[in-house]
C-alpha cells in the first residue's frame, strides 16, 4: 500500500518567521539600552557644563584679584629693583676704588724701588719698571679720574729716570764682562791638529805645508768649540735690560753702548793674537821669510776669527737681543766690521803686492782658507747690515785667485827666461832644476785648489789645463838648462850636467803625482834623453884615451882588439909613447872628473861601470900584447904605471865631487 508522505513546507515557514520575530525583539532591547545610555551621557554633560561654568566664574574672580594685587605690588617691586641696582653699583665702585688704591700702593712701592737704584737688586728694579708701565697704562685708560693726569705724569717722570739708570746699568754690566780674549783661550778652542805646538802660530810651520800635512789636515775631522765671551748667568740680565731700553725707545743708545764695548773686544782680541792692519807698501818692504810667516799666521787668524771669535759674538747678540732682529743684526755688524776689515786688509795687501813665484803657494793657501770659510761667513754675516763684509770677503777671494793664476803664468815665463849666472862647476843638479821640480810637486798637492781656481775663471777641462801648464813648465826648464849647459868649456861636462839634470827631473816625476798628469810616454822619452847624454859623455871623454890603446897599422883593430898580427911591426918607442900618453890622459881625467859630481848613486855606479866595461878590457889587451916590450927594458914602471886593478880603483873615485885638498884623493 503506498506510503502517504506529509508535506514539510508549512513547518519551514513557521521557523523562519519565528527567528525573525526573535531578532526584532533583540534589536528593540538594544535600542532601549542605547537610549538609556544616551540619556545618562546628556545628564553628565549638563553637569560638566555646570561645573565648567562655575570654574570659569571662580578663575575670573582670581584674575581680577591678581590684577589688583599686581597693581598694589608694583611700587614695591620698583623700589626693590632700584635698591638691587644701587647695591651692584656700590660693589662696582668699591672694587674700582680698591683697584685704584692698589695701583696707588703699587706706585709707591715701585717708586721706592726706583729711587733705591738698580745696583742692590737689579731683578727687583726691573720688576718695578714693569709696574710703572702697568700703572701708566691703567691711569691712562681712566682719564675721568681727577688724579689720573697727575699720576701718569709722575709715573712717566719716574719711568724716564729709571730708563736712564737702566742705560747706565747696561753700560756698566756690559763693559764689566767685555774683556779681550786671551790667545791661549782661543787656541784651546781649536781642534788638536790646528793648535800651535809652542804657544803661538808664528812659531809653527807658516804657510809652507808639506804635501802629506796638506792632505792630512784636510782629511781629519775637526771640531771647533767657540769660547764663552760673557758668562751665561749674565746674558739673561743683559737681555732683560735691553728689553726695557727698547721698550723705553732707547734703541740708538743701546746700539751705541753695544758697538763701543764689543767692537773694542773684537779688535783687541785680534791684536793680542798678532793681527795687524798692513798696507801693500808694508807688505812690499818685508823680507820674504817674514812675509811667509805672517801669511801662515794670517791663515790661522782667519780660522780663529770666523769659527771662534765672530761665531761666539753672534751667539751673544742672538741671546741679548732675542725678539728684536733688526737691532740684533745692527749691533753684531757694528761690533765686527772693523775687525773683519783689519783681517781682510792684510789679504788685500798681499794680493795687490808685487808678484813672485815663491808667493804662489801662500796665495793658494790664502785662497783655500777663504773658500773654506765662505759658507760660515755667509751664515754668520748673513744679515743685510753685513752686506759689505760678505762683499769684501768675496772680492778678496776673487783677487787672490786672479793673482795666483797670474803668478802661475809668471812662473812659466820666469823658468824659461831665468838668466842667473850661477854655474855648478861640478856638473851636478842645478838649483833651478830642484827648485822647479819641487815647485811642480807642491803644485800637485794643491790640485783640488787649482781646479777650483781654474773653474772660477771659466775653464771647463781643468785636468787638461793643469797638464798643459805642467808640460809647458817642464819644456821651459829643459830649454833653460840647454842654455846653461853652454857655459861649460868642457863638452864632456856639458853632457854630464844635462844627464844629471834630466835624470833628476825624470826620477822626481816618476815618484810624484806629476807622472799621472804628464803620462808614461813623456817619462820614457826623457829617460832616452838621459841615456843619450850619458853616451855623449862617454864618447867625448874616453874616445881619445881609448885610441891610445890601439896601434894603427898593427892590425889590432879599434880600442886595442887583437887582430892577430905580429908585434914586430910596432916599435918599442911607439909603445912607450902610447903608455906615456895614456898615463897623462887618464891622470888628467881622474884629476878633473873626480871633482865632478853625479849625485844619484845608481846613475853614478852605472856610468862608472859603462866606462869600465870599455876601458879595462882594452887596457888589459894592450898590456898583454905590448907590455913585455916595456917590461924587458929599463925602468918599466915609468911607462906602465897602473895595472887594471889600479884603474878600477881610480875609476871608483870619479864623480865624487872631491876637491884638490881632499885627503881621500
Amino acid at each position: 500500500m503506498p506510503v502517504k508522505i506529509r508535506s514539510t513546507k508549512p513547518r519551514l515557514l513557521w521557523d523562519t518567521q519565528h527567528r525573525a520575530e526573535q531578532r526584532i525583539l533583540g534589536y528593540a532591547a538594544a535600542m532601549e539600552t542605547l537610549s538609556e545610555r544616551a540619556a545618562l551621557i546628556r545628564e553628565s554633560m549638563q553637569k560638566a557644563q555646570s561645573v565648567t561654568d562655575s570654574m570659569v566664574s571662580i578663575l575670573g574672580s582670581f584674575d581680577r584679584r591678581l590684577s589688583a594685587l599686581e597693581t598694589a605690588m608694583r611700587p614695591t617691586q620698583l623700589k626693590t629693583h632700584s635698591m638691587r641696582r644701587a647695591h651692584e653699583n656700590i660693589d662696582k665702585t668699591l672694587k674700582v676704588a680698591e683697584r685704584i688704591l692698589a695701583q696707588f700702593d703699587l706706585s709707591r712701592q715701585a717708586e721706592a724701588k726706583i729711587l733705591r737704584g738698580p745696583h742692590e737688586d737689579l731683578e727687583s728694579y726691573l720688576d718695578a719698571v714693569d709696574q710703572l708701565r702697568s700703572i701708566i697704562k691703567f691711569f691712562g685708560g681712566n682719564k675721568n679720574l681727577q688724579s689720573s693726569v697727575g699720576v701718569v705724569n709722575h709715573a712717566n717722570n719716574l719711568l724716564g729716570k729709571s730708563i736712564l739708570k737702566l742705560e747706565e746699568e747696561y753700560r756698566q754690566l756690559l763693559n764689566s764682562y767685555s774683556k779681550p780674549v786671551e790667545p791661549d783661550l782661543l787656541f784651546d778652542c781649536l781642534p788638536n791638529t790646528l793648535r800651535p805646538s809652542t804657544g803661538s802660530p808664528a812659531q809653527g810651520d807658516g804657510s809652507g805645508l808639506k804635501s802629506s800635512e796638506h792632505h792630512k789636515k784636510s782629511l781629519e775631522p775637526v771640531v771647533y768649540h767657540p769660547p764663552t765671551l760673557i758668562p751665561p748667568r749674565i746674558l739673561p740680565l743683559l737681555h732683560d735690560l735691553a728689553f726695557q731700553l727698547v721698550e723705553g725707545g732707547h734703541h740708538q743708545q743701546l746700539f751705541n753702548i753695544h758697538s763701543e764695548a764689543r767692537s773694542f773686544v773684537m779688535e783687541q782680541s785680534l791684536r793680542k793674537l798678532g793681527v795687524e792692519r798692513l798696507t801693500k807698501d808694508d807688505v812690499q818692504k818685508m823680507q820674504w821669510e817674514v812675509l811667509e810667516a805672517k801669511i801662515g799666521n794670517w791663515i790661522h787668524f782667519m780660522r780663529i776669527a770666523v769659527k771662534l771669535l765672530f761665531h761666539a759674538e753672534k751667539k751673544i747678540c742672538d741671546q741679548i737681543y732675542e725678539g728684536h732682529d733688526s737691532l740684533r743684526d745692527q749691533c753684531f755688524a757694528e761690533a765686527t766690521t772693523n775687525s773683519v776689515g783689519m783681517l781682510l786688509s792684510f789679504g788685500e795687501a798681499v794680493a795687490k803686492s808685487k808678484r813672485s813665484p815663491e808667493k804662489l803657494f801662500v796665495l793658494l793657501d790664502m785662497y783655500e782658507i777663504m773658500r773654506e770659510l765662505k759658507p760660515e761667513i755667509d751664515i754668520i754675516f748673513g744679515s743685510k747690515y753685513c752686506g759689505e763684509v760678505r762683499e769684501a770677503a768675496a772680492v778678496l777671494s776673487k783677487r787672490l785667485a786672479q793673482t795666483a793664476q797670474e803668478t802661475f803664468v809668471d812662473f812659466e815665463e820666469a823658468v824659461e827666461k831665468d838668466a842667473t849666472k850661477t854655474t855648478v862647476l861640478d856638473g851636478t843638479v842645478h838649483p833651478l832644476t830642484s827648485y822647479v821640480i819641487n815647485y811642480v810637486k807642491f803644485l800637485f798637492d794643491y790640485q783640488s785648489t787649482l781646479k777650483l781656481l781654474f773653474q772660477e775663471f771659466g775653464d771647463d777641462d781643468v785636468e787638461e789645463k793643469l797638464a798643459s801648464l805642467t808640460t809647458r813648465i817642464m819644456q821651459a826648464l829643459q830649454s833653460n838648462l840647454d842654455g846653461k849647459s853652454k857655459q861649460y868649456k868642457d863638452p864632456a861636462l856639458t853632457q854630464l850636467f844635462l844627464m844629471n839634470n834630466m835624470h833628476y827631473i825624470v826620477r822626481s816625476v816618476r815618484r810624484s803625482e806629476a807622472k799621472d798628469m804628464l803620462g808614461d810616454d813623456w817619462v820614457q822619452i826623457q829617460r832616452r834623453v838621459v841615456q843619450q847624454h850619458a853616451n855623449q859623455y862617454k864618447r867625448i871623454s874616453w874616445s881619445k884615451i881609448l885610441q891610445c890603446l890601439s896601434i894603427q897599422g898593427a892590425g889590432s883593430g879599434s880600442f886595442g882588439a887583437d887582430g892577430g898580427n905580429s908585434n914586430s911591426a910596432v916599435s918599442r918607442s911607439m909603445v912607450k909613447d902610447r903608455f906615456k900618453t895614456f898615463n897623462l890622459l887618464f891622470e888628467e881625467l881622474h884629476q878633473r872628473q873626480s871633482q865632478w859630481t853625479v849625485p844619484d848613486s845608481e846613475l853614478r855606479e852605472s856610468l862608472r861601470l859603462a866606462v869600465a866595461e870599455v876601458l879595462l878590457p882594452a887596457y888589459r889587451s894592450f898590456i898583454k900584447r905590448f907590455g913585455p916590450m916595456i917590461q924587458n927594458g929599463k925602468n918599466p914602471q915609468k911607462y906602465i904605471r897602473y895595472n887594471p886593478e889600479d884603474l878600477e880603483r881610480m875609476l871608483a873615485e870619479f864623480f865624487e865631487g872631491k876637491t884638490w885638498n881632499d885627503p881621500r884623493r
